[in-house]
């Protein structure tokens, strides 16, 4: 697949490739108002509806910032409205996934920034669909992917992702728990460059169960884990399982470089009270690096986009610049 206009132009900077997500919801117009003050930095595709894009700049009374675009022209213009949901919106935000996978593929993106989806409305349209981070472990054959969460005083990488909280138990496993760390490790080192990366290991009890007496998960499955990496971690030290709270605190302190969360909002929790806007999801143990804003489509702003803070797409596009720069040097 090429891009629009010139499929062949080369460049030293680093080609960023973004999704606009549900075009529907506020992916449109934070895509606008992130790349108006990212002028220069990249090589910029952004792949979604020429459409679109421009009735986002008429709501935001702005013009479009210069990038190509790869106009997969599959909004019913008629019809189209902002905020609200629906199996067609669904339908085209994964074809714009889609077509970012090929660009990948075929080796004409280095990194890919995604702006949120509706799950809902994707399963409106048929598919069935858990995530971008499922869907492109999936897509490029990778097994043991990753979701680290990061903002401006922490980094978290989860062991279980969307799943109900009563599930998060029966997921967990030792293998599950030593190959995140070790996942968490490479990605450290490689996309941030930190030589010896130290590591934290929630538990997922209280008071990560006091040695057994509030539930057995840390005995059988995460002590054992972490035990099993002493010594030939890669170099990494990894401490743990460690009461959740403490981890989180000693790790604001600057004690650690990522916290190992077992759920998802063991991390999300922490990471929302102390840096909304600057929040990060990045997947780890892709073949590229792969980023994305940590809020959802935002329906509720997507009429009024002007009040829409593009600070966390802003932060995933610089972040996933940085780590791919980074992982050309490690």
């Amino acid at each position: 697949m090429g891009l629009k206009n010139n499929p062949t132009l080369k460049s030293s900077k680093i080609r960023v490739g973004i999704t606009i997500g549900d075009p529907a919801g506020i992916g449109p117009a934070i895509t606008i108002k992130a790349l108006k003050s990212l002028r220069g930095k990249a090589d910029f595709t952004v792949i979604g509806d020429k459409y679109v894009l421009s009735r986002a700049a008429g709501l935001l009374h702005t013009n479009t910032p210069p990038f190509r675009l790869l106009d997969l022209n599959n909004i019913k213009n008629r019809n189209f409205v902002f905020g609200k949901i629906s199996p067609f919106n669904g339908r085209a935000s994964l074809e714009y996934l889609e077509a970012a996978a090929e660009l990948l593929k075929h080796k004409q993106l280095d990194c890919l920034v995604t702006c949120p989806v509706s799950k809902e409305a994707i399963s409106m349209s048929g598919p069935r669909f858990f995530g971008h981070t499922e869907y492109l472990a999936a897509k490029f054959k990778r097994k043991q992917p990753v979701m680290m969460l990061i903002n401006k005083r922490f980094r978290f990488s989860l062991v279980t992702r969307h799943i109900p909280l009563r599930d998060v138990s029966e997921k967990i496993s030792r293998r599950k728990v030593k190959d995140n760390i070790l996942v968490t490790v490479k990605g450290l080192k490689d996309l941030f460059l930190i030589a010896r990366p130290r590591i934290v290991v929630c538990g997922i009890n209280p008071h990560a169960s006091d040695n057994g007496l509030i539930g057995m998960d840390e005995l059988r499955m995460i002590k054992p884990a972490v035990n099993s990496l002493k010594g030939r971690c890669l170099g990494a030290s990894v401490s743990g399982p460690v009461s959740a709270d403490i981890a989180i605190a000693d790790s604001a302190r600057g004690e650690f470089d990522c916290v190992i969360a077992l759920y998802h909002d063991q991390a999300l929790i922490p990471l929302k009270l102390t840096g909304f806007n600057s929040g990060v999801n990045l997947t780890l143990g892709l073949p590229f690096v792969r980023t994305s804003p940590l809020h959802g489509t935002a329906f509720d702003l997507a009429k009024k986009p002007v009040l829409a803070n593009s600070g966390s797409l802003l932060a995933a596009i610089k972040l996933a610049i940085t780590c791919t720069s980074n992982q050309r040097k490690a």
